[in-house]
């Protein structure tokens, strides 16, 4: 394995992008889909991924891409992969370092924030996110249109041919017509679904690409380690309202009084002081946006007092997806001084040296 820098003083100072180098509109990402030297990555799980996904994109599930070991240990923390085995797998997805690489996920944000996250850690700055994911482009696409409409004739055939099966008297000229026009409208559905922007399988495998890490622009200034962590607990702790840190849960209720746990943490609950804002807050659900307007999450913020002058920590269980969306709102917003605890639960839940509440 070849030698990468860990200790964070030999972090690069970082400058946050705004929102309007974060996030690509769906008009605009549109006109991309197919392009050379653009690939589209989808951050939902493999079976999310295979029910439907942005033609010629490829997976990396999100939660994949925090690499922990059983007990939560991460081989190269505070980085989400080793080096090495983040430039294998980056490569094996088409992707090289002048690819523009565009996140997405259904429309939610968290998984397409944890892909962005990724790259960012690695210096990928070719890179932006979907707002409005997979959704987004669905409602764009003038083929889905078709597709829509003759499947909705289909439903209305199929159940006109289920009442004519269960009548009493059994017409079976129309059950052969209706059976007939049925399979016609299916094979309909079947031509037209080859057109589509939103596909359905696997998807091709891409051809492999060189992907190359520069150590010295690894970011580190954008990715919290477990001991950054405990010296802000402490501080919090011990300081209150008047520390100079916040932490973040971006996770849901039950994770955080400790009566869900998920994959192999130890102990539930949340980290001792940590502030409790779970990623939905900041999901625009109404008009399928992965965010809402700057106005309305600035005010949910401020009615946390979550400042500006803080430095400020997120955390959910892997580090790539809820807490990645946390944070990316708050970059959208300019806040200055901004961390993903990579480790997150599973690293901390997993140390029973370390303060935890329920």
């Amino acid at each position: 394995m070849r030698k990468w820098l860990t200790t964070i003083s030999l972090a690069l100072t970082c400058s946050f992008a705004s929102s309007s180098d974060i996030l690509i509109s769906a008009d605009e990402a549109y006109k991309l889909i197919g392009k050379e030297n653009v690939v589209f990555v989808n951050g939902d799980s493999e079976d999310v991924f295979e029910l439907g996904h942005i033609k010629g994109s490829v997976s990396m599930y999100a939660h994949h891409l925090h690499h922990a070991d059983i007990t939560g240990d991460m081989h190269c923390k505070p980085l989400f992969m080793c080096p090495d085995e983040a430039e294998e797998y980056i490569g094996s997805k088409g992707i090289s370092n002048d690819t523009l690489v565009i996140a997405y996920d259904d429309f939610r944000g968290p998984n397409a924030t944890g892909v962005y996250a990724y790259f960012k850690s690695f210096g990928h700055t070719n890179l932006k996110i979907l707002d409005g994911g997979r959704w987004q482009i669905k409602m764009l696409d003038p083929v889905q249109k078709t597709y829509d409409a003759v499947k909705k004739e289909a439903k209305v055939i199929k159940k006109k041919l289920k009442r004519a099966k269960k009548a009493e008297v059994k017409d079976e000229a129309l059950i052969a017509q209706l059976k007939s026009e049925y399979k016609a409208k299916k094979a309909e559905l079947k031509k037209i679904s080859k057109s589509l922007i939103i596909t359905k399988g696997r998807g091709e495998k891409p051809k492999k690409a060189h992907y190359e890490i520069d150590e010295t622009k690894i970011d580190y200034d954008y990715i919290a380690s477990k001991d950054e962590m405990l010296t802000a607990v402490r501080d919090i702790l011990k300081n209150g309202k008047d520390s100079k840190y916040i932490i973040i849960d971006s996770r849901g209720f039950t994770e955080i009084i400790g009566e869900r746990k998920l994959d192999n943490v130890a102990r539930g609950g949340h980290i001792a002081g940590a502030t409790l804002l779970e990623w939905k807050n900041f999901t625009d659900f109404d008009k399928k946006l992965s965010f809402k307007s700057k106005e309305a999450m600035q005010k949910i913020l401020d009615e946390r007092g979550i400042t500006k002058d803080k430095t400020i920590y997120a955390y959910c269980h892997v580090g790539a997806g809820r807490s990645s969306d946390i944070i990316t709102a708050l970059e959208m917003l300019d806040y200055p001084n901004i961390k993903v605890y990579t480790g997150s639960y599973d690293e901390w839940g997993n140390d029973m040296d370390l303060p935890i509440r329920r």
